[in-house]
């Protein structure tokens, strides 16, 4: 799973910063998010889900087309 920001979009709620701070961060400058770790362990996983539900502004989205290694397509 990789951690997508659209920092134009975000609105500095600082949920995610709340709900999951070994992830995500806020800026100093304009407390827009801070992706700290964009590619997260897997026990994480549960936690940028709910952090990326929680976003008001929808800024921050997952990128999991890569499973286990596989590139989209791939069979193994």
């Amino acid at each position: 799973m990789k951690i997508k920001a659209d920092v134009g979009r975000c609105v500095g709620a600082g949920m995610c910063a709340l709900t999951l701070p070994e992830v995500f961060d806020q800026s100093e400058d304009d407390g827009t998010v801070e992706v700290l770790d964009p590619e997260p362990p897997a026990e994480l996983a549960a936690g940028v889900r709910r952090a990326v539900q929680l976003c008001p502004s929808g800024a921050l989205s997952l990128d999991t087309t890569e499973v286990r290694g596989l590139r989209p397509g791939a069979t193994g």
